[in-house]
């Protein structure tokens, strides 16, 4: 019978405590884990306070980017400047500003998307590029807000009735509820016919607006975005 025991000498092997390098996983010292963040990976040679610095500048840049990217694709703010669209939307009275409500003029949201899925429509508030004949009648150009008024394809009359002139579409008298009586104005019948793609603006304080029966229609690419919100001040905080 031998004297050899390979099963003694395995059992003890298995009973011998383990070396303590065997038992405990490698740890990776901190400078050679391998990081996702492309900046880290660009930067881990740098001394420690550089990275530190250039993650607060490429944080910043990218916040900067993205509040750039919503302004011009998605949501843009407008501080309404005048009192053509009183009482609906404010403007800050002052010597300059003759029939403005507030002491502080609202700022309001535009949509900028909305007219990429959709047409716009009668009563909607707009913030749009005026045409170049808005500087030469109005005294001022660029960025406007008025309500669209008048759709490509109609017939837009101004008709006076009792000292009052009103809005007929197609021969049918507009219901407009957003415009007190106070704030019409009073001027000799008109007849527009609106061209194909073309929008016909005015403000909800018709005396004091300089709008499409001044300078004519607007095209539809000069729309920027449809009026949604009033941001500011808070108590004028809502949504259309």
């Amino acid at each position: 019978m031998s004297d050899d025991y390979p099963g003694r000498e395995r059992r003890y092997r298995a009973d011998r405590p383990l070396d303590e390098h065997a038992r405990a996983p490698r740890q990776e010292p901190v400078g050679e884990r391998h990081s996702r963040n492309p900046v880290d990976r660009l930067t881990r040679r740098l001394p420690q306070p550089w990275r530190v610095i250039i993650d607060w500048v490429v944080t910043i840049v990218g916040a900067i980017l993205i509040v750039l990217a919503i302004k011009e694709w998605v949501v843009n703010p407008y501080r309404i400047p005048s009192s053509s669209m009183e009482p609906t939307l404010h403007c800050a009275q002052g010597p300059a500003n003759s029939g403005c409500e507030a002491g502080f003029s609202d700022r309001v949201l535009a949509n900028r998307l909305v007219y990429h899925f959709k047409d716009p429509e009668r009563g909607d508030i707009v913030v749009f590029e005026t045409p170049l004949a808005a500087r030469a009648r109005c005294g001022a150009g660029g960025t406007f807000v008025k309500r669209i008024i008048g759709l490509p394809g109609e017939r837009l009359e101004l008709r006076t009735d009792g000292g009052l002139t009103y809005v007929y579409i197609d021969g049918r008298k507009l219901v407009e509820p957003y415009i007190a009586t106070n704030r019409r104005d009073s001027r000799n019948p008109t007849t527009y016919r609106i061209p194909t793609g073309q929008y016909f603006m005015m403000g909800d304080n018709r005396g004091q607006s300089c709008d499409s029966r001044e300078w004519g229609t607007v095209p539809r690419d000069n729309l920027i975005g449809k009026v949604f919100a009033t941001y500011w001040p808070p108590n004028r905080i809502s949504f259309r």
